[in-house]
């Protein structure tokens, strides 16, 4: 039997974002964001995909991140559990609406700097090497009311403010850093990374680019503002990665895998690496009478504000035809495309696709040719009455197994 030991300085940890663990999401003079309004259970996916919600907390609904795990108040008990697993590293993200609670104040809340001061120190305490998402899901809700959120130029500037004040205050603590979580999610599912919902499907492209130009306009700034105020520092972008095959060999189908897999996978990694828009999408552009507006320095921005590496997150990949039946859906696959007939399928139709993750990196080096970092990856079945807690947990493990490998594969790790 092989065995793969990782190099000496892997990062091997785990990956959290503050509206998913923290609680206390009205503790703290913190103010209300995106996340804090969207409640838990079956109609949430509907609620990120579908017109016309109304960004209200509303008392017959549950939100499970107001309490979460209550990281906000058992940090201290939480990191070294943590060490203990052996995590080296430790992803998290500061919630922007700790720092400026409506997120156009001129100062910032001393209160929300002071809990992730103290949040860093613990970590570095046990060893354990932050790894810090700016922003992940959870832009203020004043942004979003007041402002249409990533749609108005503003929030440029009010982001830019919000990076530059936990980077300077931060400097010292963190290494590594991203900008934007998943950044391309947001083609399927706005509210969460552009802050608004679509009001009519047939006007979804033009908002949703214009507010995508602000926030990679944003997220140079932000790789600029890190590399002058901490020149040793890495700071990257992030992506959802699903790599894209094709059914079958037709060609027609082949293409049209290609052309899915630019725009979703491809269109956001090549500005934030290379610097400017692709060919590709400037093409999309024109043939959908897409016109965005662009200030005189953006382009210039995008170059100068390039990535030192590119993270991702990797749950399934997608198959994909041109000419879908409703038969043929992926029902589990958030992202689209139709049922792979060869990868088995979770409880909830969640294709299970080890070595889409080991395809996903070679695609990504092969593109970028700068280092990678899986911060996200983890699948897990429903249990149900048919399986016991002991064969769940053999599958869980199974299945991290398969990933494990193929990531240690794609290193060319040590086997013995």
């Amino acid at each position: 039997m092989k065995t793969y030991k990782f190099p000496e300085g892997f990062l091997w940890g785990g990956a959290t974002a503050a509206n998913q663990i923290e609680g206390g999401f009205n503790e703290g003079n913190k103010g209300v964001n995106v996340a804090d309004v969207l409640p838990g259970g079956k109609a949430r996916y509907d609620i990120l995909t579908k017109p016309g919600f109304d960004f209200e907390i509303k008392p017959d609904q549950y939100y499970p991140n107001h309490e979460a795990i209550d990281f906000y108040h058992q940090y201290k008990e939480d990191i070294p559990l943590f060490a203990e697993m052996g995590f080296k590293a430790f992803r998290m993200s500061i919630a922007w609406t700790r720092i400026f609670p409506n997120g156009d104040e001129l100062e910032p809340n001393e209160e929300g700097l002071a809990f992730y001061d103290n949040v860093l120190d613990e970590l570095h305490k046990h060893g354990i090497e932050p790894v810090v998402t700016i922003s992940h899901y959870e832009m203020p809700l004043h942004l979003v009311k007041e402002y249409g959120g990533w749609r108005n130029r503003k929030v440029v500037t009010f982001f830019k403010r919000y990076a530059t004040t936990i980077l300077n205050r931060y400097k010292d603590r963190v290494k590594y850093w991203m900008t934007f979580n998943e950044i391309n999610s947001a083609l399927v599912m706005p509210i969460n990374g552009l802050g608004f919902s679509i009001e009519k499907e047939e006007d979804r492209y033009q908002p949703t680019f214009q507010a995508y130009h602000h926030q990679l306009v944003a997220s140079a700034m932000a790789v600029k503002a890190c590399h002058e105020i901490i020149p040793e520092s890495q700071i990257g972008c992030m992506i959802l990665f699903a790599p894209v095959y094709p059914f079958d060999s037709n060609p027609e189908n082949v293409l049209h895998a290609l052309k899915e897999e630019q725009i979703f996978n491809y269109f956001f990694g090549d500005v934030q690496v290379r610097g400017e828009y692709p060919s590709f999408m400037n093409r999309c552009f024109k043939e959908n009478n897409i016109q965005l507006e662009i200030e005189e320095d953006d382009l210039e921005l995008l170059k100068e504000g390039t990535v030192d590496y590119v993270g991702f997150s990797y749950y399934m990949s997608r198959t994909e035809k041109k000419e879908k039946a409703d038969e043929d859906s992926s029902e589990g696959n958030i992202i689209g495309g139709v049922r792979n007939p060869f990868l088995e399928v979770s409880d909830w139709g969640w294709e299970i696709d080890p070595v889409g993750l080991r395809i996903s990196l070679n695609k990504l080096y092969d593109r970028y040719q700068i280092p990678l970092f899986v911060v996200e990856t983890v699948w897990g079945p429903m249990t149900n009455s048919k399986k016991t807690a002991a064969s769940t947990m053999t599958i869980e493990l199974t299945i991290c197994a398969s990933i494990l490998k193929q990531w240690a594969k794609r290193l060319k790790m040590e086997s013995t």
